[in-house]
């Protein structure tokens, strides 16, 4: 089986070759001082962690580093062991019951979508592709009442002139459940993810597909020994997009949970933990850094493929 072309930087063309071109252009002293610019308010956060709520009033973050300022565990403490709602443990289980599913399924839908759109002739195939992509125009907000009604008491179609009432989808009451929020998760995801594996999948040598043709490979075979070793980078690169989204997703996640607090992620645990009137406000940032553990470890396994899966489709030999 033959291998894919390598592209050399600064050999291929369109989006990619001016990319690199910009980059090359930009000294490297400066992109670590935008680097540093960038990390500042996360330092800040992050040392915040550390500090009382009298200390987090009383002076700034700086003041860590001389005499006037102190340090402390007492707010992870606090964090890992508060009780009064939804326990970050818990909350914690909650978003890998939200995030897992919402990063696979998308992924495995649109991987088969994707190699169709790019590899199988069928009638209005081009047609079909930019109704998904331009699904990405639609505005989740405007959907969430709507599927929260779906969910609670699912879908009726009324006939006047036949005196009944068919129904389209019946009531599965996920309404304040974590399945509501992914499968949520799913739909919106899918049209991005279909766009972007699209790009890379389309982009693959045709030389390698017209090979196992010939040696008798149906699309099944093609596609799983063929383009999903291939695909790695996009596949990753895709998977940390929706994990990100996913798991810092406050809006859906408490529009479909609602005040059901035995389903409720780490997102709406780590708001209630302000309290009344923002009284333990300062247990914001140890919070914040309890939640964004994962996603980091999600990230920097994943990194390798980033840029690779970033620049999918944009470079061709």
């Amino acid at each position: 089986m033959a291998s894919p072309p390598i592209v050399e930087p600064g050999k291929g063309s369109g989006v990619g070759n001016a990319i690199y071109g910009v980059l090359r252009a930009i000294p490297t002293g400066l992109l670590w001082f935008i680097v540093l610019i960038w990390s500042i308010p996360t330092l800040g956060l992050a040392v915040n962690s550390f500090r009382g709520r009298d200390d987090q009033r009383g002076s700034g973050w700086w003041t860590v580093f001389s005499d006037e300022g102190g340090s402390t565990l007492d707010n992870y403490e606090t964090v890992l062991t508060a009780s009064s709602t939804n326990s970050i443990l818990e909350s914690l289980a909650n978003s890998f019951a939200i995030a897992i599913p919402a990063t696979i399924i998308p992924i495995a839908i649109a991987a088969f979508a994707a190699y169709a759109f790019a590899w199988i002739e069928f009638p209005g195939r081009q047609w079909l592709f930019i109704a998904t992509v331009s699904l990405l125009a639609v505005p989740l907000q405007v959907a969430l009442i709507p599927l929260l009604q779906l969910y609670s008491g699912g879908a009726h179609l009324s006939l006047p002139l036949m005196e009944k009432t068919v129904t389209l989808i019946p009531n599965f009451d996920l309404a304040g459940t974590g399945t509501a929020v992914w499968l949520t998760h799913t739909g919106f995801g899918l049209p991005f993810a279909i766009f972007l594996l699209h790009n890379y999948i389309s982009g693959l040598p045709k030389d390698v597909f017209e090979s196992a043709r010939i040696d008798g490979a149906d699309h099944f075979t093609i596609f799983w020994r063929i383009v999903l070793p291939l695909s790695v980078p996009v596949l990753a690169a895709f998977a940390i997009f929706q994990f990100l989204w996913t798991w810092n997703d406050f809006l859906i996640a408490n529009t479909m949970i609602g005040a059901n607090r035995d389903a409720q992620p780490t997102t709406i645990a780590i708001a209630n933990l302000a309290g009344d009137y923002g009284r333990n406000e300062h247990l914001l940032s140890a919070g914040a850094f309890v939640q964004a553990f994962f996603p980091l470890v999600v990230f920097f396994s994943l990194q390798r493929y980033f840029v690779r899966g970033l620049l999918a489709g944009s470079v061709k030999g």
